[in-house]
Order: structure tokens, then sequence, then C-alpha cells
């Protein structure tokens, strides 16, 4: 069920329209977002929301075994509990009333690629909050989360450092008691340089990478220059907690034409920041 301010019953559109609106919305966001690939999804838990606890656990340690059962295992427990405030995510876009007019007057298709747009800027802002955090907003993202993992920054210009600098990092989060399946996030400028053969193995360097980073290797524009994280993923040490999730709304007629807005609640919830290995320069 579709919240009410939405006001979409609203807008001069037929439910055909809507439904062309909200499948490009959709597509355009669901081929664009990363950190939906690989991180769980927590909710919705509405549109209201606001905030959201994330527990931080102790007594992480690996299970016991033993004969009768009664032996300390050290439970896992909230060791500290905070309040993260959900901050809305939205692009505004507009629809003119002549083009209303001359799709239903020629039976041609309503044109809205305004919305792929705005849907496509949304989904750039969602990936940014997930991986570098809003400072303004107090929220860590990936990239700058205390308490995470590092190791050095490797001179991926050089045939094979990027395969072992990713391999330096997961033995950092298995030390770490982190495993996998792991996935790796990296600017465009990064992605490239793995584009090369591996060796004399015949097959690219990001192959052999991918052979490591199984829950996948990613790419995107929100990180810039030498950026690189791997993620230890699984619901036990991050999710994305979403109150609203991606959708239109109307928001009333503007001097006869019709401006809509995309828009989505959510935040990054890290709970064990040590599953997150960066690699700095």
């Amino acid at each position: 069920m579709l919240p009410q301010n939405l006001l979409r019953e609203d807008a001069p559109l037929t439910a055909e329209e809507w439904a062309r609106i909200d499948e490009t919305v959709v597509r355009t966001a669901r081929n664009r977002l990363v950190g939906r690939r690989f991180i769980n999804i927590f909710g919705p838990l509405g549109s209201g929301a606001q905030c959201v606890p994330r527990d931080v656990f102790v007594g992480t340690n690996m299970g016991n075994a033993s004969l009768l059962g009664d032996e300390d295992i050290h439970p896992i427990r909230v060791e500290n509990r905070t309040f993260m405030p959900i901050p809305s995510i939205y692009k505004d876009f507009r629809i003119y009333w002549r083009d209303i007019e001359t799709s239903r007057n020629t039976g041609a298709p309503l044109d809205v690629s305004s919305a792929a747009g705005a849907a496509s800027f949304v989904a750039d802002c969602e990936d940014s909050l997930i991986l570098n955090g809003d400072e303004k907003l107090g929220l860590e993202g990936l990239t700058n989360a205390e308490r995470r993992n590092s190791v050095p920054l490797l001179d991926w210009d050089e045939p094979g450092q990027a395969f072992q600098n990713v391999v330096n990092a997961v033995q950092k989060l298995v030390d770490s008691g982190f495993y996998g399946p792991y996935a790796m996030v990296v600017s465009p400028v990064m992605f490239a340089k793995m584009q090369r053969v591996y060796g004399s193995t015949g097959v690219l360097e990001i192959n052999q990478v991918r052979e490591i980073a199984t829950a996948g290797v990613f790419q995107t524009a929100v990180l810039r220059d030498n950026k690189v994280v791997l993620v230890s993923t699984g619901a036990e040490n991050l999710d994305i907690a979403i109150a609203q999730d991606l959708i239109t709304a109307y928001l009333g007629p503007d001097d006869m034409n019709h401006p809509f807005r995309v828009l989505e609640a959510l935040v990054l919830r890290i709970r064990r920041p040590e599953a997150i290995c960066t690699l700095e320069p």
C-alpha cells in the first residue's frame, strides 16, 4: 500500500502512465545501484520512520563444542545501542502539460526520460551515503567508518599488484575473524587498472580478483581516484535500514506543468566496522 502523502491521485496521469514512470524509475535505479547488490536490506519500516536503532555486538568469538552444553560460551549481546537518523534522499523532475496532451492526442507513449534522470541521481546519492557517509548528518560510510581495518595501497600500475593488494586485504580481514563472502567496490580508475592479463595465465587480473571477492567486484563513480574497499558481507556485519523504498510522488501543479519527486529514506547500519577493509595510500 502506497503512503497517502504522495498525492499520486492528484496528478493528471492515468494508471498506465504512472506504471510507466514507476517501471522506469525502478529499472534505472536497479541498473545503477551498487550498495544493495551486496548489503542486506532491513525493512521497509514505513515512510514515517525517522530513526532506527543500531546495535554493536560483543561476545562474537567462535561457538563452543561440548558434551553437555553447559560451558560458558560468551553469548552475543548488545554492548552499545544508538539511534540513527534515517535521511530522505530525493530528486525532482518535471513533466510538461503539453507533453501529456501530445501523448494523448497522438497515441505516442509519454516521455518519462526526466524520471529516469531523477532516479539515477537518487541512486548515486544512495551509494554515496553508503560508501562515503555524510559528515553533515553525522553518518559514516564504508570508506571512513571508525575501527575499520586498512592495508597499504600498492601500485596498481604494476601488473599483479591489484591482485596482491586484495590478497593482503582479505588476509587482514581473516586475521580479524571476518570470513567470506567478500565484496569489493572500487573507483572507475582502479577498475580500469584491473583490465589486463595477469602474468602468464592468459586471464584478466580482475577475474583473478573475483576468485577472492566472490560476492562481487563493483565500480561506481561516487568513489574517486584510488578508492578501494573490501567488505565481509552478512547481516551480522552491516545492513541497509529502509524506511521508504524508492517511489515517485506528485508535488502539485506549477504554472500548468507538473513537478514530481523521486524519493526514498534509508541509512547504512555498520554493526561490526572491523568487517570493512580499505586500501589506504
